[in-house]
């Protein structure tokens, strides 16, 4: 719509100069001509149009354009099919109702102007310039309650997938704790059980029967050593399965490949010499790379995002930043850690005496850093 109102801008200021070269309006039509394509041009930086209330620098804006093609009109009726695409600009600024009387308004002086060129009565140039702006302003109603349309399906698939989703995890939290406790129940339960049983025997024939006692305590040994062996193994086996492959660097690698997605564009960078970490700060380092790229992913609206694992020999350094919206940081609140996200991730910081830094503003993108020492993991 914006090409179609240069170009009958355009092609009435070359009719009007092949028509009437060197009048006295020449120059007033060409320098009006530059005005409304200038006032045309600022319409895109005051604001949004429909869907929002106008603001009054866009009404003003609004109104100069109407002007200055009015008078351009009066001058030269050549100029009146420039309003085919205002009916368009005043749709979307307007509301509705202000909208069909704007129309209303820029056909009567349509239907003037043909008539004025055509020097003599013709139904056709009555009728017509009426039917376009119908036509139009039909065709611009279709196109936004289909978008309209298409929004609201978009939301409700949206809120859909969001509530498959927290289902999805309310139920696989609920299995794993229910294989949890079948499996604590029939290992670690039952091995705690033995113990207190053979401890309490041996207790009983601990004076009259001191070697019996102490094969009691032999076999309690025993079994708190199976027990043990079990108890690492839920250790090993709540860890994040990523780890299994090859370390936490191929785990960010693997996080980065699987959340690269349409719009956003995940990559991972290793500095330094890779050295074997401890698993807890692993385990920590790769929960808040998959924390912090889910805020990446639901709030900063980014398109690329950079994870840079950094080994400095004492410590080592997690990076994530993305070209997002960003934000102004708030400082920590105290009384504990409530919800996820940035909480979450101060929390898994400071349970490995390690720092946290964000640094951030509106427009120029997050990136957040995660420093651990080593010594103190």
């Amino acid at each position: 719509m914006h090409a179609a109102f240069f170009l009958l801008l355009g092609g009435a200021l070359a009719r009007f100069l092949l028509r009437h070269p060197g009048e006295a309006r020449t120059p007033w039509i060409i320098a009006l001509s530059v005005v409304l394509a200038a006032l045309y041009v600022l319409g895109p930086a005051l604001g949004p149009g429909r869907g929002t209330r106008p603001t009054p620098r866009r009404l003003t804006w609004l109104a100069l354009v109407v002007a200055v093609w009015v008078v351009l009109v009066v001058l030269a009726p050549s100029f009146a099919w420039c309003a085919v695409p205002l009916f368009y600009t005043g749709l979307r600024t307007l509301p509705a109702r202000a909208a069909l009387v704007l129309i209303g308004v820029l056909t009567v002086f349509v239907v003037a102007a043909q008539l004025r060129l055509a020097g003599n009565f013709d139904p056709n140039l009555l009728l017509a310039p009426p039917a376009v702006a119908a036509l139009a302003t039909a065709v611009f109603v279709h196109m936004e309650r289909q978008a309209e349309r298409q929004r609201a399906l978009i939301d409700d698939l949206r809120r859909t997938r969001r509530e498959l989703a927290a289902t999805e995890r309310r139920e696989g939290t609920l299995a794993e704790r229910q294989r949890l406790s079948m499996e604590i129940h029939d290992t670690l339960a039952q091995s705690l059980s033995s113990q207190q049983m053979l401890l309490q025997a041996a207790d009983r024939l601990w004076d009259a029967d001191p070697e019996r006692a102490r094969a009691h305590v032999r076999t309690a040994e025993s079994v708190t050593e199976r027990g043990l062996v079990e108890a690492r193994r839920f250790v090993h086996d709540l860890a994040p399965a990523d780890l299994a492959g090859g370390g936490l660097d191929e785990a960010l690698r693997t996080l980065a490949a699987r959340e690269s997605e349409a719009g956003l564009a995940v990559r991972f960078h290793a500095e330094g010499t890779p050295a074997p970490l401890p698993d807890r700060v692993e385990s920590a380092l790769l929960r808040i790379a998959q924390g912090a790229l889910a805020n990446v992913r639901e709030h900063a609206d980014a398109t690329a995002a950079a994870i840079t694992l950094t080994h400095l020999g004492d410590q080592v350094v997690l990076d994530i930043a993305d070209n997002g919206r960003g934000f102004t940081p708030e400082p920590p609140r105290e009384g504990g850690v409530r919800g996820h996200g940035l909480p979450a991730v101060r929390a898994r910081t400071r349970q490995l005496g390690g720092t946290l830094t964000i640094e951030s503003a509106p427009g120029e993108g997050t990136v957040l850093s995660v420093a651990i020492p080593l010594e103190a993991s």
